[in-house]
């Protein structure tokens, strides 16, 4: 069925194509050579790609005035610090994701997106703190019913490449898919005052489904 929240999905992101052709080549050459050691390398290497690339249809929770999950992933950190568009104190959410979590990044919210600046930085170990400051990132700013929300996607120790499917003055919808961070990384989401956190640190969340907050 049509997911008429976020569109259709082939399963697979335009942007694992590449890697999937060169690793399922590459393991057809190794296989009709005859060099097995390397065949099987590059098969195992094929299926990672495509465990990594890989987007499934999500389907949003039907309730009013809450927040959603912008990654797959485990939540490393919740704090009050100030949101570095508005530079107003907000409720930051961060959500670490590992090589094995689906790499989308959807909407937590529907509304406008009001602004998006991208940030060159280093790339430190995306569970640490510090990531949030110093590593690459890409900031989205989201202007909705409830309030301003920022989504900024960090790049992380392996991550190199921030991949965003949005513009400014786009509409989005909760749930909707915004972009993707390639090999490991991390998603912080500041929520404005007057939510109740639903989550805690430890807790394992999906994107565009699990409540991270509510009213």
């Amino acid at each position: 069925m049509k997911d008429l929240l976020t569109g259709m999905s082939f399963g697979i992101v335009k942007e694992g194509i590449p890697f999937i052709l060169f690793f399922a080549f590459c393991t057809l050459i190794f296989a009709l050579i005859d060099f097995k050691i390397l065949s099987i390398l590059f098969l195992a290497m094929t299926f990672f790609v495509l465990n990594f690339f890989r987007d499934p249809e999500r389907y949003p929770p039907y309730e009013e005035n809450v927040v959603v999950s912008p990654a797959d992933g485990r939540v490393v950190e919740i704090k009050k610090v100030l949101d570095p568009i508005s530079n107003i104190e907000k409720s930051r959410i961060s959500i670490f994701m590992n090589i094995f979590n689906v790499h989308v990044n959807r909407s937590p919210v529907s509304g406008e997106i009001k602004e998006i600046k991208y940030i060159p930085g280093k790339f430190f170990n995306a569970e640490l703190d510090k990531s949030s400051e110093k590593n690459e990132r890409n900031l989205i700013n989201i202007k909705s019913e409830q309030g301003d929300f920022t989504v900024v996607q960090i790049a992380g120790l392996i991550a190199r490449r921030i991949v965003c499917w949005v513009k400014k003055g786009d509409k989005v919808l909760i749930g909707q898919r915004i972009g993707m961070i390639k090999f490991g990384s991390r998603v912080d989401l500041y929520i404005p005052s007057g939510y109740e956190i639903e989550v805690h640190k430890g807790d394992k969340v999906i994107a565009g489904q699990t409540i991270l907050a509510k009213k």
